[in-house]
């Protein structure tokens, strides 16, 4: 499963389909166009769908996610987008296709028509394998298992590459200083290209007037230049952001150049850097750097997992690397990007990855490896004695005491207990409200705060006229003050209705005469 949950566009998704997801990308000027590919190789889109981005045949937007057939079963390896925006992805077979915003030649095809659906992008690519794709704003590069670049699109400042600013309509290969030379990565900025040799030398052409090219100087290129100032430094990966380079090199150095109005450069202040600048990482070797064309965000991944961010931080000008709490580059820009997309394809690391907690899930009441049974109304429950002893005090204390392959529980049903073991490897719930009491009346018992603070929430979602007092009286008896509040407001809000139901003829006297004193106090009975 791909945790897709910090990207608003699919919020709306159900979770089983949430769970079939595999790859996706976010895109689009307000982030609000999305594509996923699913685990059965189904490609599906959703969004504004400007100028027919979304490959779907048409012009209209779609909040539910359509199904793009030309593309199903293709096997996507790499994707990009530009600002139109146009999609350009390459395939496991090298294949290029290419659709949506098409008024610089983009997508390749010679004309200047928009694409509504995915297209074969052919013209002196039909006899090569495509590996990885990067668009700018309004052009292409693509990059071939053989270690050559071609380039598409817009040229105003050179960066297809070409030798002139004429845009360029159909696939063209760079040649000049790369001719013979072997390409292993590719980024565009905005209006630049980038590509990184297997030798680690870093080329780059196009806009220059923020330094993003590296080379010293603020004048574009038409042709490929070496960035020299990086010469006996071998890079590995890099980089683009609107208007900023971020190279990382074998050692797990990073260097950083072109604009930094909002720190993105990480060098601690603000001014533009036209040559590489090495970035202060404390020492930590990087092994992933990150940018994307449509924000000034940065960011970076260690050997040891933590993740750095810096740049443009939802407004914030952040000009050294700030450590966060995040496992991935990629909730950098969920989180922390204007406008938040992904910065690469999402993907997952194989098909039968799963998280600590999925894999936790999986094992729950599963006796393949248990070491410990709960016998509850003649039922059994398999669980794992090291996971109860670090998740419940409880546990803790009482299988220290014993060496029981099987505990009877009498005070609580299985359903409750179940439910509650079951929390301890997922920490959620799963009951009706009126289950939810039980499971509040154990985690009274237990002492256990967060589940009782769950089970709470749980009750409140379910509380109606008919269940109210029965709701009210269970708060009251397990000391629940929160819910006790929440359930007494609803019953004085809904009074006559809640007043005509048998729980209430049935309420405890003691419950009952506190219930009007209280009522009355609140101004129930006024009219």
């Amino acid at each position: 499963m791909l945790d897709v949950g910090k990207w608003p566009v699919f919020a709306l998704l159900p979770p089983e389909e949430l769970r079939l997801i595999r790859q996706a990308c976010v895109f689009g000027s307000a982030a609000n166009e999305a594509l996923y590919v699913t685990v059965n190789d189904e490609v599906f889109a959703l969004g504004t769908n400007c100028s027919g981005c979304l490959g779907l045949g048409d012009l209209q937007s779609t909040i539910e996610p359509r199904r793009i057939d030309v593309l199903c079963g293709k096997k996507i390896t790499s994707l990009s987008y530009g600002t139109g925006p146009h999609v350009v992805i390459a395939t496991a077979d090298g294949e290029v296709y290419a659709w949506g915003h098409n008024g610089y030649s983009q997508l390749g095809n010679g004309t200047t028509n928009h694409g509504l659906i995915p297209a074969l992008v052919s013209t002196n690519l039909l006899n090569k394998r495509v590996t990885e794709v990067a668009c700018g704003s309004h052009h292409t590069i693509a990059l071939t298992s053989d270690g050559e670049v071609y380039a598409w699109g817009y040229n105003n400042s050179g960066q297809v590459g070409s030798g002139s600013t004429a845009n360029q309509p159909t696939p063209r290969r760079v040649s000049s200083c790369l001719q013979s030379k072997v390409v292993i990565n590719i980024a565009c900025g905005q209006l630049c290209s980038m590509a990184v040799l297997d030798n680690g030398e870093i080329y780059g052409w196009g806009y220059n007037c923020n330094g993003q090219l590296g080379l010293g100087n603020n004048g574009n290129q038409q042709t490929p230049c070496r960035i020299a100032a990086l010469q006996g430094i071998n890079v590995v990966q890099v980089a683009c952001g609107y208007a900023h380079t971020l190279a990382l090199t074998d050692e797990g150095l990073v260097y950083a150049w072109g604009a930094n109005s909002y720190g993105q450069l990480g060098t601690g202040n603000k001014s533009n850097q036209a040559l590489p600048t090495l970035i202060n990482t404390d020492k930590e070797r990087m092994v992933e750097v990150a940018a994307c064309h449509t924000s000034h965000t940065s960011a970076a991944k260690t050997q040891s997992g933590q993740v750095l961010m810096w740049g443009q931080c939802r407004g914030q000008a952040v000009s050294s690397p700030h450590l966060t709490h995040f496992s991935s580059t990629d909730d950098v820009f969920a989180c922390f990007a204007t406008p938040a997309v992904t910065w690469h394809l999402l993907s997952v690391d194989g098909d039968d990855y799963m998280t600590v907690a999925q894999s936790l899930k999986k094992e729950f009441d599963s006796p393949e490896i248990s070491d410990l049974k709960f016998l509850v109304d003649g039922k059994c429950i398999h669980v794992h004695k090291a996971l109860l002893k670090i998740r419940c005090e409880h546990f803790r204390t009482l299988l220290n005491e014993t060496d029981d392959e099987a505990i009877e529980i009498h005070q609580f049903s299985y359903l409750v207990y179940r439910a509650f073991l079951e929390y301890l490897y997922t920490d959620t719930i799963s009951l009706q409200p009126e289950d939810a009491i039980g499971l509040l009346d154990l985690a009274t018992f237990y002492r256990e705060t967060r589940l009782k603070r769950l089970c709470q929430e749980t009750i409140k979602r379910g509380i109606s006229e008919e269940n109210a007092i029965t709701l009210l009286s269970a708060a009251v008896k397990y000391e629940a003050k929160d819910l006790e509040e929440f359930c007494f407001k609803f019953c004085v809000n809904h009074l006559t209705a809640v007043t005509q139901t048998q729980a209430f003829a049935d309420m405890d006297h003691d419950l009952l005469k506190n219930f009007i004193s209280k009522a009355s106090r609140y101004g129930a009975f006024k009219n």
